[in-house]
């Protein structure tokens, strides 16, 4: 039994079909038959595992730059605003922009076998027990609304093709499907994640499956898609070919939908909290313990028993494995690859945290108010009593890794300190420019030139890379290299580009003799509780902004109050001061930051700005992505004289500007298949 199966596994993935004459009335034995895979529960592996492999999960494989299954340099993060990443480009105006790869065609192709699943397997209902039955076409349910929710959210309305096109039987004039518009799309996507409920069984019959809260999850998140585009989007367009609104909602029913989807988004996310099935991960967490309460979170994506784990894509070499760890360790532990820091955070995530001195704008205070650098006895000083989730996703200047301190320095300062140390980023005696217009690298400054106010006396030194240093003769006699191992450097992508290192997902176990491209093997969280709640959260504000009322026996404010408090106590955050925070406005933007740090580098965030539509407008560092934007990083210095450290934060010395329009919030629809369609749309105004 188990040969007939590999073999019908091996003929299904590799397509192997040898054509018979044409005179013979008899299926050829060599074509894998509907017989053969839709005899029984074991039989339907095969062709759910094809199904499983096309679907559009965003995971170790995905990246925004180099779309679905392709990606060889990881950066979940970056173009969010979470992070800078090395490989991952910064005009991020397209989806697979680096390979040219729109998820267009591919959607079809998962499409085809969800419909023809859906179509075939009741003509062999009595192979199956009636719970079998129904789950595997909850599956295909389950797989067409993942479809058509990746294809609403890049492309707003899409060809609903709803049933298998066979050709040559059809016409070919009714195998061209149009687009439909963007609200019937959502309807759609609503309608085959109901059906997906409605049929899958609660736990999954199969490692890897998907179950009714799974479905429960992503259709909450499709659903706040949904409703925020419902109510935030601002542009509207009709296809050329076929008149219809392919993006952007009805002003007449744009209120109503987005209420609607909230609704749905609200009542799928409650469903999982009130399934008692799952629970934030705390296993090592105490209260009032920072240093526990960091292990917890670290734990917390390598347990794979986690009670917070809804839905994970489970690697294992060497079938299937990723580089997630060669990518992305810091650079003195870089790997045989030659890789690492590929994904580095920016400081203006890091200012999104609670624990660290921080200015009246919110920005990290590294000058006292005599405008002269806060000096540090030891380079960990500044985060000291940071948030513990900051710490389990960034790497910190002089955190601990695999058991070696992370050296993240950008230089040595050795002027005179007795009067404090003034702002760097001074050329020519000017005033201090922190601007566009300053200095771009530290090279460029009167400390380091010997210009200015240090005319004849070279003050500062830097690394150019990992193996050519400046280096500093300190008063006890020993040398130190002027950058540390880690960057960031004068001249070398391999470092700490921004002062920090990704610290979610890197395995602190993984032996650093494996740290190789497609040697990593920990599992991707697909959908995890704390989403569910913030979900819920996020929904429930939405719908008091609304003046909704909420369903019976749940009271919005509170529910949603509720979720974030759980989440920030787990995560050592400032506790909220009360439930009157959630409220209005001032609630939906405490829940939305909440979001922006629990979340960042799962695929999450970028699509969150997005369908707040907010990625084009908001400010960031002076400037707002429609314009092109910059991000800050923050960077460590030590002071010969005094033997402490002092950090300068500025925009990223890469000076790497992200840019995306309000159009292109709508990803274009590839060029060959509109114009070879009589049907299909291409984006209004493109």
């Amino acid at each position: 039994m188990k040969l007939k199966y590999f073999l019908i596994a091996i003929m299904a993935f590799s397509g192997i079909v040898i054509s018979c004459k044409d005179y013979l009335d008899i299926p050829p034995m060599n074509v894998v038959q509907d017989k053969d895979l839709f005899t029984d529960a074991t039989g339907m592996t095969v062709y759910l595992s094809r199904i499983y492999s096309q679907m559009p999960f965003e995971d170790f494989k995905y990246s925004p730059a180099r779309q679905f299954f392709d990606d060889w340099l990881v950066t979940p993060g970056t173009n969010e605003g979470s992070s800078i990443g090395r490989d991952a480009g910064t005009a991020m105006t397209s989806e697979g922009w680096a390979r040219n790869g729109a998820y267009w065609g591919r959607a079809f192709n998962l499409l085809r076998d969800a419909n023809r699943l859906l179509e075939t397997l009741p003509q062999y209902k009595a192979n199956f027990s009636d719970a079998d039955y129904n789950h595997f076409i909850g599956e295909a349910y389950f797989a067409r609304a993942m479809v058509f929710y990746a294809m609403a959210k890049r492309y707003g309305g899409t060809s609903l093709v709803t049933s298998v096109l066979k050709y040559p039987e059809t016409p070919v004039d009714q195998l061209e499907i149009p687009r439909s518009t963007e609200e019937e799309t959502w309807n759609q996507v609503l309608a085959d994640f109901n059906l997906a409920i409605a049929n899958l069984s609660e736990t999954s019959p199969k490692r890897g499956y998907a179950n009714k809260y799974v479905a429960q999850g992503f259709k909450s998140e499709a659903m706040l898609y949904a409703g925020s585009v419902a109510k935030y989007n601002r542009i509207t367009g009709f296809g050329e070919k076929t008149g219809a609104r392919v993006i952007g909602f009805d002003p007449n029913t744009a209120a109503a939908a987005s209420k609607k989807y909230f609704k749905e988004a609200y009542q799928a996310a409650r469903e999982v909290m009130k399934s008692g099935k799952y629970s934030l991960y705390k296993k090592k967490w105490a209260a009032n313990d920072k240093e526990s309460q960091y292990q917890n979170m670290v734990d917390m994506f390598f347990d794979i028993s986690s009670p917070e784990n809804i839905y994970i894509k489970e690697y294992k070499y060497p079938d299937l494995a990723h580089g997630f760890d060669s990518y992305n360790i810091p650079r003195q532990l870089m790997g045989g690859n030659g890789y690492s820091a590929g994904n580095c955070p920016t400081l203006d995530f890091v200012e999104l945290f609670d624990g660290f001195a921080k200015n009246a704008d919110g920005t990290i205070k590294v000058f006292d108010d005599n405008g002269k650098y806060l000096m540090f006895d030891n380079v960990t000083d500044l985060f000291a009593n940071a948030e513990p989730r900051l710490r389990a996703n960034v790497i910190l200047p002089g955190d601990v890794f695999k058991g070696e301190v992370i050296e993240i320095r950008r230089g040595i300062f050795t002027g005179d300190a007795s009067n404090g140390i003034s702002p760097l980023r001074v050329i020519n005696g000017s005033s201090p420019d922190y601007a566009v217009s300053g200095p771009s690298n530290y090279n460029q400054v009167d400390a380091y030139k010997g210009t200015g106010a240090f005319a004849g006396q070279k003050s500062l030194f830097l690394s150019q890379n990992g193996t050519t240093h400046e280096t500093v003769t300190l008063p006890n006699g020993t040398t130190m290299n002027a950058g540390g191992k880690s960057g960031p450097f004068t001249s070398d992508g391999t470092a700490a580009m921004t002062g920090f290192v990704i610290r979610k997902w890197l395995n602190p176990n993984m032996p650093q003799t494996l740290v190789l491209e497609a040697r990593s093997e920990q599992h991707f969280i697909l959908m995890r509780y704390a989403e569910i709640l913030l979900n819920a959260a996020e929904a429930a504000s939405e719908l008091m902004l609304a003046g909704e009322p909420a369903p019976s026996g749940d009271n919005f404010q509170q529910i949603a109050y509720d979720a974030i408090r759980e989440i920030r106590e787990r995560a050592g955050a400032d506790p909220l001061t009360s439930i009157a925070d959630i409220n209005g406005e001032q609630g939906l933007q405490i829940i939305r930051k909440e979001r922006r740090k629990e979340l960042a580098f799962e695929h999450k965030i970028l699509w969150d700005i997005r369908r707040w539509r907010t990625q084009h407008s908001d400010m960031l560092n002076g400037y707002t992505q429609a314009d092109g934007a910059y991000y800050k990083g923050l960077y460590p210095f030590y002071s010969s004289t005094t033997g402490k450290y002092f950090f300068d934060a500025g925009l990223d010395e890469g000076r790497r500007r992200f840019r995306l329009s309000e159009q292109e919030y709508y990803f274009a629809i590839p060029g060959g298949e509109v114009s070879k369609s009589p049907v299909i749309d291409q984006q209004p105004g493109r």
